[in-house]
């Protein structure tokens, strides 16, 4: 990840948030909110929401095939291609 610089305090968000929300989706970067000068919360586009979900369900798949190898599970290299494909059909 790189240096997160939207950071801004709940009441900036309060007074600005119809342009804030714009700013999300535009940019793709999330929005660090601070709260009594602490991290609160962090705001992100849609788009930026799944494509990081989408992401992180890919690396979960990936390290749960690690671990079927190293027990000496798994399946042929067929069927597991067969499978990505019908995943990222589902996806697009």
């Amino acid at each position: 990840m790189g240096k997160l610089s939207n950071i801004i305090p709940v009441s900036d968000l309060r007074q600005d948030a119809a342009k804030l929300l714009k700013q999300l989706n535009k940019n793709n970067e999330p929005l660090i909110i601070t709260q009594r000068g602490r991290a609160a919360a962090v705001m992100m586009g849609v788009e930026a929401y799944e494509k990081s979900e989408h992401e992180k369900e890919l690396l979960l798949l990936l390290a749960k095939g690690d671990r079927e190898i190293e027990l000496g599970e798994g399946y042929d290299l067929d069927t597991v291609l067969a499978e990505v494909d019908t995943f990222l059909k589902t996806e697009s």
